[in-house]
């Protein structure tokens, strides 16, 4: 729900609750042909559990970067936020797509959705059994996901084309300071899994930070294993006129 996501970003302000912000998109105007039970749940299901958590620190770090980040570099922080949420799709990426992909494989089928969701159903990964329909209807959206996002083939079909993936240089300074205005320690942002749904490990991250350094946005000093970011944004406010001007 990349487009809905956009506009419902533009409409809410930062404190909206979700039953607020489902009030203002139904009398903006700006979903013209939507049922307002279809509004209600994008705002529910998707919008709410991926940018509203955390007091909605993540609708508005996204809102305040946003016009300085293409479309491709704003799908791919909603890609880090959605998996966040749906942490079958983040296991989805980095247990099946990436193998597929590391392999040289040409594409991935929703059979193969639906095995990964069955196997974890049988490993007692989800909260209980699931239905025959249920386990259909997850795998479909694994792929469509995917596909959403850019991982794979778009268009309603059964097998979809593996796209390759490689994280926006934008999308990895983001990203970073995401993970560092959450509090954490370099070496934790060096090492969180987020990452991995680009294919990177801890190896690749710093080597990418270390590149992205030359924009001024964060220094990358190293002492060993030991990693320390020197960040030169203090605020989304400031990152976003650095990523401007850089």
């Amino acid at each position: 729900m990349v487009d809905e996501t956009r506009t419902l970003l533009d409409l809410w302000t930062p404190g909206m609750t979700a039953a607020r912000l489902n009030q203002v998109a139904l009398e903006s105007g700006r979903f013209p042909g939507v049922s307002a039970r279809r509004l209600r749940n994008l705002v529910t299901e998707c919008f709410h559990p991926r940018l509203l958590v955390d007091g909605g620190r993540p609708a508005e770090y996204l809102k305040t970067l946003r016009k300085a980040m293409s479309l491709r570099e704003f799908e791919q922080m909603l890609l880090v936020y959605t998996c966040r949420a749906n942490i079958i799709l983040a296991d989805f990426i980095r247990d099946v797509y990436w193998p597929a992909y590391s392999s040289g494989r040409d594409a991935l089928s929703n059979l193969e959705a639906r095995e990964f969701v069955t196997r974890a159903n049988q490993q007692g990964l989800t909260a209980r059994p699931w239905s025959d329909t249920t386990i259909r209807r997850v795998s479909a959206y694994l792929t469509g996901a995917c596909a959403d996002f850019g991982l794979l083939e778009r268009g309603n079909r059964s097998v979809r084309k593996v796209l390759p993936c490689r994280i926006e240089p934008h999308t990895a300074i983001v990203l970073a300071y995401d993970l560092h205005f959450s509090g954490l320690g370099d070496n934790a942002v060096i090492g969180h899994p987020d990452w991995t749904l680009f294919g990177l490990d801890r190896a690749d991250v710093i080597s990418e930070l270390k590149r992205l350094s030359l924009k001024g946005t964060f220094l990358v000093q190293m002492a060993g294993e030991v990693v320390r970011i020197g960040w030169q944004c203090k605020n989304a406010k400031e990152l976003s006129s650095a990523i401007a001007e850089g």
